[in-house]
């Protein structure tokens, strides 16, 4: 019997979200970790909040929001808060019930910008990361290093001579003579028989012929995001507007237990990896190793690792190598030869999923705590499976 093709209105419908979502879905197990992470954060959300005024955004639920976004691939708050209307699984996730409201876009983004620093978003990853059930899979003492870069949300035709503020020697003040009226010869006055001018109106996306100009980061900066640099990573590409986001990597499962986000120069990496490492190993007496690529092997920075008690297990160049036998002898160093190049997986993930191939954000500061914040979704992403294992 063929069934019928009516649509009835129900006066009253029951939803249990709990019951909508599979019992063995990936986000039961990544919710289960991040509730119990930001529990442990409640100290630090109070301290962030008055006891007076209007009530914000939960914490809780907007870094669940910025988390499924990333998740997601979901290219905007705006998008974000139009699919949570009528999509059951982000309301579950986040901690929205069936009939409450979605906020708006633009109060979700200040909301957003007042919590997620780059401080809060280190502390989110270091919570998942202190997990009882994340904890053990981490290593204590083989790490990875690495760079990449994060194309800035502006363009080229933004790139503009600096403005130079030493005046001219002929009038220190003012313009200059010829252009401004007299005292003897006022400036004339238009007749009412004249045309009225028309204000000349550039095109917003004018073409811009670039061959034979040389702009360098000394003499040159964007105009929609001063923070950006123009600067290529290897021989035979082109430079663009960019920054550079870093990653320290734990050996045993891949895991991301640092990131950091500089601005584009070629000491930016090394400085960061040192950063990163006593960051998350402050003082530390146990001998620590750290593999990285050949962008690493300098003589400054392999006697730094080696003062801070880090084996360097840094690839060799092909000349005047800062490694020697005394590292390159032991079997430990090709184990981290080849697990450093698994750093560059999660890279990968968050230029394909999470959204750090361009950034949609300006400023080094939200792009920076954008970017911790997607290593922290993917190691999120990956714990299913791993503890599953």
């Amino acid at each position: 019997m063929r069934g019928t093709d009516e649509t009835s209105g129900s006066l009253f419908s029951y939803v249990d979200l709990e019951a909508r979502i599979p019992a063995r879905h990936p986000l039961r197990k990544i919710r289960q970790v991040v509730n119990d992470a930001l529990a442990s954060l409640d100290g630090e959300f109070e301290a962030l909040y008055t006891d007076f005024g209007r009530p914000s955004i939960a914490p809780e639920r907007l870094i669940r929001a910025s988390l499924i976004q990333i998740l997601f691939s979901i290219r905007s708050e705006r998008q974000l808060m139009e699919q949570m209307q009528y999509n059951l699984l982000f309301r579950w996730f986040v901690g929205l019930g069936i009939d409450d409201a979605v906020w708006v876009p633009t109060v979700f983004t200040k909301n957003r910008d007042r919590l997620l620093t780059t401080d809060m978003s280190r502390k989110v990853m270091a919570a998942i990361l202190a997990h009882r059930e994340v904890a053990p899979l981490l290593s204590d003492d083989h790490f990875s290093v690495d760079g990449t870069l994060v194309k800035a949300w502006t363009s080229m035709k933004s790139f503009q001579p600096k403005a130079t503020d030493t005046p001219s020697d002929d009038d220190p003040g003012g313009p200059s003579g010829q252009d401004s009226p007299t005292e003897g010869h006022p400036e004339p006055t238009p007749s009412e028989t004249d045309p009225m001018s028309r204000p000349t109106r550039q095109n917003r996306n004018a073409e811009v012929d670039f061959r034979g100009e040389k702009r360098s980061n000394a003499t040159h900066a964007s105009t929609t995001d001063p923070d950006a640099r123009l600067y290529k990573k290897s021989p035979g590409t082109g430079a663009m507007l960019c920054f550079i986001g870093h990653a320290l990597m734990e050996n045993r499962n891949g895991l991301i237990v640092q990131g950091d986000l500089t601005q584009a120069d070629g000491h930016a990496e090394r400085r960061a990896a040192l950063d990163m490492i006593h960051r998350h190993s402050p003082g530390s007496t146990r001998q620590l190793t750290l593999g990285a690529d050949k962008g690493f092997d300098a003589a400054e920075f392999v006697a730094d690792l080696r003062q801070a008690c880090v084996t360097p297990h840094v690839a060799q160049k092909a000349r005047y190598s800062a490694i020697d036998g005394r590292t390159t002898r032991h079997e430990g160093y090709a184990l981290s030869i080849k697990h450093r190049k698994r750093i560059e997986e999660a890279f990968g993930w968050a230029k394909t999923v999470g959204g750090m191939a361009q950034t949609v954000y300006r400023g080094i500061e939200r792009v920076r705590s954008r970017f911790i914040l997607t290593m922290a979704a993917n190691n999120l992403a990956r714990l299913p499976r791993l503890l599953a294992a």
